[in-house]
């Protein structure tokens, strides 16, 4: 570590702590997450080819969803997910804004009528994700990093919140794994 500072941005304190990465350590994390990601799709395989089974089984409409996210440098691009919704969904949304749980762009509503019956066990388990192993795989996103968001919710983050558009994106990250869900963006 070469310097940290303390500063004030828009009423939160954020220690800046300046690190030098040098080639040699984005080889290393380049190397572990092709690995880890071509493993994890060997190893959840079955688990990934049961996911696709009971969607077709269950709705209509494509196993796979993607959607534009905002990645590294504030590039977009397609994140995979399996899909735990209807297929029209966006449309249905419209039609649910009264009911949204949120403020600012993110949408949340328990018992969600969008959601299918085995999107909710695989929203649940966090098996709806594991499509992403191949967008890391794609160099799209690391396994570990702060979580991509919408470009419609990156339109609206503070200069703090911003900051995390510096660091590759990632399938898991420190609030997902203490906090599940849940994120509030305060002053953003």
């Amino acid at each position: 570590m070469e310097e940290a500072t303390l500063e004030k941005l828009e009423e939160e304190y954020i220690l800046d702590i300046k690190w030098e990465k040098g080639i040699a350590y984005f080889a290393v994390k380049r190397f572990i997450d092709l690995f880890l990601s071509i493993l994890g799709i060997i190893i959840l395989s079955p688990i990934m080819l049961i996911t696709a089974i009971a969607i077709k089984i269950d709705s209509k409409g494509p196993v796979f969803f993607s959607q534009q996210r905002v990645g590294k440098d504030g590039k977009l691009f397609k994140m995979y997910k399996f899909r735990s919704m209807v297929v029209d969904a966006e449309k249905l949304k419209e039609k649910l804004m009264d009911k949204n749980e949120m403020s600012g762009p993110m949408f949340k509503m328990t018992n969600d009528p969008r959601i299918t019956r085995v999107g909710k066990l695989i929203r649940k388990t966090s098996v709806d994700e594991l499509p992403q192993l191949f967008n890391v795989i794609k160099g799209d996103m690391s396994l570990v990093g702060p979580r991509p968001n919408l470009p419609k919710e990156v339109e609206q983050f503070s200069k703090y919140h911003k900051l995390k558009l510096l660091a590759k994106l990632g399938l898991t990250c420190y609030w997902q794994v203490m906090g599940g869900t849940v994120l509030v963006l305060r002053n953003g």
